[in-house]
Order: C-alpha cells, then structure tokens, then sequence
C-alpha cells in the first residue's frame, strides 16, 4: 500500500552554514567592533551572545538572514527568553525544532480524515504517517497539509508506491 511520512526537520548541515556565514558577519561588521557578539551551537540548540539587547536583536537578524538565503525556514526557530549574564552582556537560547509535536500530529490526522481523501493517517512517533491506495490520494493529501498546516514548515519523506 503506498505511503508517505510527514515530518518536520530543519537541514543541519545549512543551519551549521548559516551559523559560520554569520559569525563571520559579524565579526566584520563596524557595529559589532569590540564587543563580544557571536553564535554557538551544541546539538539543536544554537545560543546568541552580545553586549546589549539591541546588539543581540541584530545578531538575531543576521542569523535569521542567513538561514533564509540558505533555506532553512525560521520556523524551525524556537526563540528562549533573553538572559543577562554578568555586567550588561545577555545571552539567547534558540532551540531548532525537530519533529512533529503531539497536537500537531493529532490535528494533522484530523485533516486527513476531515478532507474526504481517501487515506488514512497514523501517528508515529514524531511523524505522521499517511497511507493509501492511490498514488494521486497521497499527492492531494500532500498538497492539502502543504495549504492547511501553517504553524511549521512540513516535509514528506520515504514515499513508498
């Protein structure tokens, strides 16, 4: 029976690019001069350092910048609260999501089953599974998340005929 999952992952390997192209911005940009603005990433959790908190919204904007032109959608991005660390440095944990969360797995399977399409969604872990008899089923079911499901960007993989 063909079949598709449906997930959420952000390409590492462009993240970690876009991570180096924007250090390397800003530790050539005139306002960054002399102060200790940077991005460090551990995993799925990348951290932005500066002086102040004007200084991290522009490392921020750097780095939402460079995922873009590299294609990583932002959303992947899940902005921490802002956190002083000694003096007037701050700090920002920014979390890159991975996966799809429960409620979202369960509204996903909701609109399967609310579209009319004749496919069956189940949920696997941090996917989605949606199987059919029809290869053209599974390709409006496709195009159908693609329009409906705006919170995350989805992806559709190991599709099997």
């Amino acid at each position: 029976m063909p079949s598709f999952d449906t997930v959420s992952e952000a390409n590492m390997v462009e993240v970690k690019n876009a991570l180096d192209q924007s250090n390397k911005e800003i530790s050539t940009r005139f306002d960054f001069k002399g102060s200790d603005a940077r991005v460090e990433q551990k995993e799925r959790e990348l951290t932005a350092y500066a002086d102040s908190d004007f200084q991290l919204s522009q490392v921020r904007d750097v780095l939402t910048g460079k995922m873009s032109k590299r294609g990583v959608d932002v959303r992947f991005l899940d902005l921490g609260k802002v956190e002083k660390i000694g003096g007037d440095k701050v700090k920002q944990v920014i979390k890159v999501r991975n996966g799809i969360e429960s409620d979202l797995a369960k509204k996903i399977v909701k609109l399967i089953k609310d579209s009319k399409i004749k496919v069956q969604g189940s949920i696997q872990g941090d996917a989605v599974r949606v199987s059919g008899t029809k290869r053209d089923d599974l390709q409006a079911a496709m195009a159908m998340l693609r329009t409906e499901v705006s919170e995350v960007p989805l992806n559709f993989n190991n599709f099997r005929d």
